[in-house]
């Protein structure tokens, strides 16, 4: 046989070719299982020991229905055909771009198109199970089928999986699992089956070649009680596959409902906690304003409610720039790219530019970080203003005489920052707070320790930007400890893209 008709033969053409032959539909692969359950409910309800020819898509899924007939009709035959040769690429591959269900087989036989049924671990060897070779036709490999054959009941589904049109063979990732449709016959007419039959008797290899030609015959027309009852099996999982795909849909759109409303929610009360803290220096700032206008006010009242005027201009401000810059930060985090960037880089600098802040309170301020660490990944930018703002937080919750040390240290697959004080900590009802907008720990130290309560909200988003990590240590006038997990150059970090 000369290679042009090893290349065109197809079950799908000879059944087309056909007078008046059946119509293909397009059908997604659930509603191809689907047929093919109900054919196999069919048969074993009636226990019907039928020859069967099946080429299945890969997985498990599909193999169960033969493991189910089987075990009910012990006398039932079963052809599993394969290609002889196998296909390019890998079994997840074939099953992405046949839009299927995934199979859970790992061994090196997944380069197969279709799994080999007689070494399936569920289905048990027989002389009534045998695996049938088919030559390698160009076509055969895209193809599928279910043939059933009995003096009862005969019947024939045909699937051909089309050529993805104006593509690359090598498909993006997010492009794979977009196929085509399916395109599926299923018929019981004697013609159409014994054409397909035919074509079996051509493509069966060699290897092969000892099948009796009497299990490649069609017996005789089907009955019509049983063509009805598959009809009424057919719409019966149809009915239950659209009840359950309902039940999926509006499972889907309550929790979408549900996440809408949880985002409404956080989004009132951030809205709340934003005019209460903005509204707070103006308070303030309306007060020492209505004073300053007392014809009795003496000149160091005047300055205490100018300083006051002075401060409370700047707690507004600092309300305002950490506002916008956490909002940039929310409405751009997703598309910022991430680097490649050495601790020993950023941290130096950003010690020595809160030297003279620490020398000033009498603060020893110390860091550790050896220059041979790998480099971590992190947003453009990113690290140096989570450095920044952990060191702020340190130097300004430590009284006058203490202590802050940065250290840097490899820890498994991760470089592990820390930022260690010796300050007023944090109780531990508070420390899961703390990452809140607008949460400021409380102390008595002076008045100005609050902050705008945005600092750590915008280091923990950009770690999670960068699949990194936060944990806190503290308790009540020992001090806090400040832990973060980096993704190094080693390990591919685990970027998160919704919030």
């Amino acid at each position: 046989m000369n290679d042009s008709p090893r290349k065109d033969l197809s079950f799908y053409r000879l059944a087309l070719g056909v007078e008046a032959p059946p119509q293909p539909l397009p059908l997604n692969p659930a509603t191809l299982l689907s047929l093919v359950r109900s054919q196999i409910d069919l048969l074993i309800e009636q226990q019907i020991a039928a020859t069967v020819w099946v080429k299945l898509p890969p997985g498990k899924i599909w193999h169960a229905e033969l493991v189910r007939y089987q075990s009910s009709v012990s006398d039932a035959s079963i052809y599993t055909c394969q290609i002889g040769e196998r296909e390019k690429g890998t079994g997840e591959q074939k099953e992405k771009l046949l839009g299927g269900f995934p199979s859970k087989q790992t061994s090196g036989s997944r380069g197969e198109l279709v799994t080999n049924l007689s070494s399936h671990p569920s289905i048990p060897s027989s002389a009534n199970h045998l695996s049938v070779q088919l030559l390698p036709y160009r076509h055969l490999q895209r193809e599928y089928f279910l043939i059933v054959l009995s003096p009862q009941f005969c019947s024939l589904i045909l699937v051909y999986r089309p050529l993805k049109r104006g593509k690359t063979r090598v498909l993006a990732k997010e492009n794979a699992v977009q196929a085509p449709p399916l395109l599926a016959m299923t018929t019981m007419e004697s013609r159409v089956i014994q054409r397909v039959l035919d074509g079996m008797k051509v493509a069966i290899a060699p290897a092969s070649s000892s099948i009796a030609v009497a299990d490649i015959t069609y017996p005789i027309a089907s009955e019509p009680a049983l063509v009805s009852q598959l009809l009424t099996k057919q719409l019966q999982r149809q009915d239950e596959m659209n009840r359950q795909n309902r039940s999926e849909r509006i499972a889907k759109i309550q929790q979408q409902n549900q996440k809408l409303h949880n985002k409404e929610q956080l989004k009132d009360k951030y809205l709340r906690n934003m005019c209460q803290e903005l509204r707070t220096p103006l308070t303030h700032m309306k007060t020492a304003l209505s004073l300053l206008n007392s014809p009795t006010l003496k000149p160091p009242q005047r300055q205490r409610y100018l300083q006051m005027l002075n401060t409370q201009c700047d707690r507004q401000s600092t309300l305002i720039t950490g506002l916008l810059d956490l909002v940039d930060l929310e409405q751009n985090l997703e598309k910022t790219t991430l680097e490649l960037v050495r601790l020993s880089d950023i941290v130096p600098g950003v010690v020595s530019t809160y030297q003279p802040v620490a020398q000033e309170k009498g603060i020893m301020l110390a860091y550790t970080v050896p220059t041979e660490l790998p480099a971590v990944w992190c947003v453009t930018g990113g690290l140096k203003q989570i450095v920044i703002n952990l060191l702020h937080n340190s130097i300004k919750f430590t009284a006058n005489g203490g202590r802050v040390w940065v250290r840097a240290r490899v820890h498994g697959d991760y470089v592990q920052l820390e930022f260690r004080d010796t300050g007023i900590g944090i109780a531990e009802s508070e420390i899961p707070k703390i990452f809140d907008c607008f949460y400021r720990v409380r102390s008595g130290l002076t008045e100005d320790l609050g902050g705008a309560g945005l600092g750590l909200t915008i280091v923990k988003r950009l770690l999670w930007r960068c699949g990194g990590s936060i944990s806190v240590k503290s308790r009540p006038d020992e001090g806090s400890t400040f832990t973060l997990q980096l993704a190094s150059r080693h390990d591919t970090p685990v970027v998160n893209t919704q919030t």
